[in-house]
C-alpha cells in the first residue's frame, strides 16, 4: 500500500500572528515613496491559477521552452541527477514540470513540494500522487524566500532542488546571491540545484511575454489589489487600476506595474482609524521585477554562491537555459 501525501509546515495565511506580519508588510510597501507589493502576494488560490493559464499563452514562450530544453536533454539531465535522490520543488505551482520528469523516468526516492499557496499545493500534490502512487511525496506550504525548513526526517545527503521557471528573476542579483547561498548551505557536496533561467534577448519579444493581447497577464497583475483588500481590509478599487510591463533594458529586467487611471485614495484599518495612501493619475506601484542573466553573468553568479561543475543547457535560439550545479564545498 502507498503512503498518502504528508502536508507540513502550513502556511496558514489566517492565523492572527502571520496576518499581522503580512499585513504590515503590506502597509510598509504601500506607504513607501515609491509604492510596492511583493510578487509572493500574487499567489492566492486564483492568481495560482491564473499564472497556470498563462504559461499556456503563446506569447509566454518561458514555459514550452523549458520544457523542450528538457525534452532534448533528458538523458544528460538524468545522468546529473543520478539516482536515489530527494527532489526539492520550490515553487512548485501544479506540480506538472515535477510531474514531467516524474512521467520521463527521472523517478526521486522523494519529492518534496514546496509553494505558498497551500490549498493550491495540497490540490496539485493529491493530484500528482494518484498518477505516480509509489513516490514518497511531502508538501510545505510555506514562503520560502524568507525561511525554508526542510522535513527532519529529509536525509542531508543527495538533496537535489529544482527552481525551475525563471523565478530566480524576481530576486534582484544580489538578493538571488544570497538566496542561492542559502540554498548551498542545505546540501553536502553530493547535493546539486537543477534551475531554469531566462536569458537576455531581444525587448519586443519580453515586452509580449508580460503584456499579452488576452490581459490574462493584467488579469493576474490587477488580481493582487483583490488579495490586497482582502488580507489587509484595504478598498481598492480594481477598476481603477491598469497592468504596465515592460523591459528595462539599462537593469536587464522585466518591470511589472500597476498604474492608477485617476488620482484617488486608498484606505486600510490602522490603530483606531484608517491609513490613507493618496495616489496621482499615472502613479504607480511596483509588484514584481524578473532579471534577465548571460549565460556567463548566470554561471558567475552559480559559482560566487558556493555552486561548482555547473553546466548549461539551452534551446537553439538561447531565449532560455537549464543550468545544473553542485554543492561546491567539499564539507559532507
Amino acid at each position: 500500500m502507498t503512503s498518502a501525501i504528508k502536508l507540513l509546515q502550513i502556511l496558514d495565511w489566517d492565523s492572527p500572528r502571520q496576518n499581522a506580519r503580512l499585513r504590515e508588510e503590506l502597509a510598509a510597501g504601500l506607504l513607501q515613496p515609491q509604492a510596492a507589493i511583493a510578487p509572493k502576494f500574487f499567489y492566492d488560490a486564483l492568481g495560482s491559477r491564473l499564472f497556470e493559464a498563462i504559461t499556456e499563452l503563446p506569447e509566454y514562450y518561458p514555459t514550452r521552452t523549458e520544457a523542450a530544453i528538457f525534452d532534448e536533454h533528458l538523458p544528460e539531465i538524468r545522468r546529473a541527477l543520478g539516482a536515489d535522490f530527494s527532489l526539492i520543488d520550490l515553487g512548485c505551482g501544479s506540480c506538472a514540470k515535477a510531474g514531467r520528469l516524474f512521467h520521463a523516468g527521472v523517478l526521486p526516492a522523494r519529492y518534496v513540494a514546496v509553494d505558498i499557496s497551500v490549498d493550491f499545493l495540497r490540490d496539485s500534490l493529491q493530484n500528482l500522487k494518484r498518477e505516480l502512487p509509489a513516490i514518497d511525496m511531502t508538501g510545505l506550504g510555506l514562503d520560502f524566500t524568507d525561511e525554508l525548513r526542510l522535513p527532519d526526517d529529509l536525509p542531508p545527503e543527495r538533496r537535489m532542488f529544482f527552481y525551475p521557471g525563471s523565478s530566480i528573476g524576481n530576486f534582484s542579483p544580489h538578493e538571488a546571491h544570497a538566496f542561492l547561498k542559502r540554498l548551498a548551505g542545505l546540501m553536502d557536496c553530493s547535493g546539486g540545484l537543477l534551475i531554469g533561467v531566462d536569458l537576455i534577448k531581444d525587448k519586443a519579444l519580453l515586452d509580449a511575454a508580460y503584456d499579452d493581447p488576452l490581459g490574462v497577464t493584467a488579469a493576474f497583475n490587477r488580481n493582487l489589489l483583490r488579495h490586497v483588500n482582502a488580507r489587509l481590509e484595504a478598498d481598492f478599487s480594481i477598476a481603477d487600476w491598469q497592468h504596465v510591463a515592460f523591459f528595462n533594458e539599462a537593469e536587464a529586467r522585466i518591470e511589472m506595474h500597476l498604474e492608477a487611471r485617476r488620482a484617488l485614495d486608498a484606505s486600510w484599518p490602522a490603530g483606531t482609524g484608517r491609513a490613507i495612501r493618496r495616489f496621482v493619475a499615472g502613479e504607480r506601484i511596483h509588484t514584481e521585477n524578473s532579471y534577465k542573466y548571460s549565460p556567463q553573468g548566470f554561471r558567475t553568479l552559480l559559482a560566487e554562491a558556493g555552486f561548482a561543475e555547473i553546466r548549461m543547457w539551452t534551446d537553439p535560439r538561447g531565449w532560455f537555459g537549464v543550468f545544473f550545479a553542485r554543492q561546491g564545498n567539499t564539507r559532507t
